[in-house]
């Protein structure tokens, strides 16, 4: 049985967005069986990380995309976030150029499920392979957390407060009991944390 791993970055007081989805504050994942998001963050990460020069661009172009959407493709979601417009802008700020690639590889084809949640997360992880790797957006991260299917969080704290946005455990009804496996701090203050869900 596959583990879910969901992959996030969050603000001291618990945000992983502002309250209009604003992750400006993030910029700056290799060993998955699947990347797993929403429509709208498929799009937007389609539409950057295929152009990208970025250490991270070989792992997240290569590895197998898994989209959960209720309108049935990727191509009917709704418009971008603006995690594109900020990955684009870091990417600038940078000086890089984007690349042109001759074409998109699995971001033009991913494997969309819209069936119920809980059944589709649950066959995925009975299927062979590496772990399960789950991204953002907000309402994506936190249907996963409110059903209980994550099996590990590897959590980006960054050293900054927002004040109010979404929280990723916001839905929980009961409390989610974790154990901290793992802690790192980094240069300018983010602290990298993976816990296991405690069950």
């Amino acid at each position: 049985m596959r583990d879910l791993i969901l992959k996030m970055s969050v603000t001291v007081d618990g945000f992983v967005c502002g309250p209009n989805d604003e992750i400006d504050w993030i910029f700056a994942t290799s060993d998955a069986g699947a990347h797993l998001m929403g429509s709208r963050t498929c799009r937007d990460m389609a539409a950057f990380w295929p152009f990208s020069t970025e250490a991270f661009a070989a792992p997240m172009n290569d590895i197998p995309k898994v989209v959960f959407t209720s309108q049935g493709s990727v191509a009917k979601a709704p418009a971008t976030t603006k995690g594109l417009e900020h990955a684009t802008a870091a990417r600038d700020a940078r000086g890089e150029k984007p690349l042109s690639p001759p074409d998109l590889g699995n971001w033009s084809a991913p494997r969309v499920m819209s069936d119920d949640l809980t059944t589709e997360i649950a066959r995925l992880k009975a299927e062979p392979g590496k772990p399960l790797v789950a991204h953002g957006g907000a309402a994506f991260a936190a249907s996963l957390v409110k059903l209980g299917l994550v099996d590990e969080y590897r959590l980006a704290v960054h050293p900054i407060a927002l004040g109010r946005g979404k929280a990723l455990f916001s839905g929980l009804e009961t409390p989610e009991r974790l154990v901290l496996r793992e802690s790192r701090s980094f240069p300018g203050g983010t602290v990298g944390k993976v816990y296991r869900a405690k069950r």
